[in-house]
């Protein structure tokens, strides 16, 4: 149900890997009360259940275990596009699901773009719901690669991946932007999950 004390039902976070999603959304959605959904086991899931040949746009990186230097940045940034691109239904299908249920949820993850972020919304508003939408943006590749250094240490150092992750953020806000959609920046991290929330106050 649509609530006047809160401003959204669901609430879509986008960003490029390794900028911080996943903790903001968390710490989001338990001072709501709200569902979490990582939209990368979406994705995850569409992958497994289908092959390279039923649904070719869902396996741009199939068969490439080092893409960053097999394929190079650019091509790399390309494709990480092309496929965020082909799951824009699938998250349409995400927030359609969770609007039909009074829990209120935040959806995060790297393959939400703004474009499918504003149909959600539109088509939300016509049912008098309330779909949000933020994206949380860091261009520096030095701080995604500190941040993945952090995260997964067993890896060691990824300067590859996130340079081409920082150039996928600075894609995504551009987007949001033409979409109309906020972009927040990660940094200081510290207060991100404060600052996440007065935007969307």
């Amino acid at each position: 149900m649509r609530s006047d004390h809160h401003p959204w039902d669901v609430l879509l976070i986008g960003g490029a890997s390794g900028v911080g999603k996943s903790r903001a959304a968390a710490r989001l959605a338990e001072a709501r009360g709200a569902f979490t959904v990582e939209f990368d086991d979406v994705v995850a899931a569409l992958q497994a259940a289908t092959t390279p040949a039923t649904h070719p746009s869902l396996h741009l990186f199939a068969g490439h275990r080092d893409p960053e230097r097999e394929l190079g940045a650019d091509r790399v940034l390309e494709l990480q596009i092309a496929t965020a691109q082909a799951m824009d239904e699938a998250v349409l299908g995400v927030v359609r699901n969770r609007l039909s249920v009074e829990v209120p949820a935040v959806v995060e993850g790297d393959y939400l773009t703004p474009a499918a972020a504003a149909r959600a919304a539109a088509e939300a508003a016509e049912q008098h719901r309330r779909v949000r939408a933020v994206f949380l943006h860091e261009g520096d590749p030095a701080r995604i690669g500190a941040n993945y250094a952090h995260r997964e240490p067993h890896l060691g150092p990824q300067p590859g991946r996130a340079a081409v992750s920082a150039e996928y953020s600075h894609w995504l806000a551009a987007q949001a932007r033409a979409h109309g959609l906020p972009v927040l920046d990660c940094r200081p991290y510290d207060a991100l999950p404060q600052r996440l929330a007065a935007a969307l106050a």
